[in-house]
């Protein structure tokens, strides 16, 4: 398998979230601007179908491509209608913003994360969280069905593949899953491979695990996000992913990416290919060969690595498997003739055999 580039889409602002529609080529994207937007990658348009007051941090297309549903670090959910571009409902998710939203994979959940890190103690700790970091909606009825609670800030979030269980992770590398249908907490673990304790120049936490997916049995889960660092403001930790059998009484980790094949940087979006034998993971690289990267699953070894120059934050494959689609920016740079450059990217990859 390799990827080709076969086109690179200039838009205003920064792509924050991508998502594509069953039976369409368009693509669902939210933006650093606070908009959400409907994109024609042929065409290369970009039609509005609504805007946060604040960063728009993900999209995803549900209820098998008739509407979008949106979330913002205005801590609001958005419903939007793809036929008629309009915005059909606004819920109030969160009181801090939401770091990530995802959908179920028959399209009638979504879950939202919140958090914000505050000190709870002389060490720094995280104090716990003010309001129920996790929450579910029925994607149909736009109503409330279940939150769940995590050490703050909750970063990343996962449905299993039957739609029967929910992961999330946090900032110090606790991972917990829970049985929508009980709303029982089944197992919570920790790897401390994803947080740091800056002593450089700054003296708190940082890092997370800043994604999460169930593998395509539901077997297990993988984890990505940039592993320790001695100065946190350089932003210069391991790309880390790590892949855990979850359903152990023992969360065991069974496998991780081998220290010769990373380099440094924030590893922010885990893909998986339909085959489901492979899966990307990108982000923003400080040093290396690569900040998007195909990993076999089986061997957990890259394939191919790529730089293109970005800061990646979400991937997705297409519905047949024969492209990748990552969203970003560039580095904005100074205006020209006093107007900014569009520093957002969205890049399509072909998948070849």
């Amino acid at each position: 398998m390799k990827l080709n580039l076969n086109k690179e889409i200039k838009i205003p602002t920064a792509a924050l979230g991508i998502s594509t529609i069953p039976q369409s080529r368009r693509l669902l994207v939210s933006c650093f601007d606070g908009s959400v937007v409907l994109v024609d990658p042929d065409k290369e348009s970009l039609v509005p179908l609504g805007t946060h007051s604040s960063y728009a941090s993900g999209v995803m297309s549900v209820l098998e491509g008739t509407m979008a549903v949106s979330a913002g670090y205005d801590g609001i959910l958005q419903w939007h209608d793809i036929e008629s571009q309009k915005t059909v409902t606004v819920e109030k998710a969160h009181d801090f913003w939401s770091w990530q939203l995802k959908a179920s994979n028959n399209g009638k959940l979504v879950a939202s994360t919140t958090g914000q890190y505050l000190s709870g103690g002389y060490k720094y700790e995280p104090a716990p969280e003010k309001e129920p970091s996790i929450k579910v909606y029925d994607t149909e009825t736009t109503k409330l069905l279940a939150s769940f609670s995590h050490l703050p800030p909750v970063l990343s979030v996962a449905f299993s593949p039957d739609n029967r269980f929910l992961a999330a992770a946090n900032m110090m590398g606790d991972i917990r899953v829970w049985d929508l249908e009980s709303k029982e907490l089944l197992n919570e673990w920790n790897t401390p491979d994803f947080t740091s304790w800056g002593i450089i120049k700054s003296h708190h936490y940082i890092g997370g695990i800043f994604d999460l997916s169930f593998a395509p049995d539901g077997k297990t889960i993988l984890a990505c996000g940039m592993g320790p660092m001695r100065d946190p403001m350089a932003g210069n930790g391991k790309q880390t992913w790590q892949e855990f059998d979850w359903q152990k009484p023992e969360p065991e980790k069974i496998r991780e990416i081998m220290d010769d094949e990373r380099g440094r940087g924030l590893m922010e979006t885990l893909s998986w290919h339909p085959d489901n034998k492979s899966f990307c993971m990108a982000g923003r690289m400080a040093q290396g060969n690569w900040n998007t990267a195909l990993f076999a699953h089986e061997t957990g070894q890259i394939i191919q690595g790529i730089d293109n120059k970005t800061r990646v934050t979400k991937s997705v494959f297409t519905e047949d498997g024969n492209q990748l689609i990552l969203a970003g920016a560039k580095s904005q740079g100074a205006p020209e003739k006093g107007k900014w450059k569009d520093f957002g990217r969205l890049y399509i990859y072909d998948v070849v055999p």
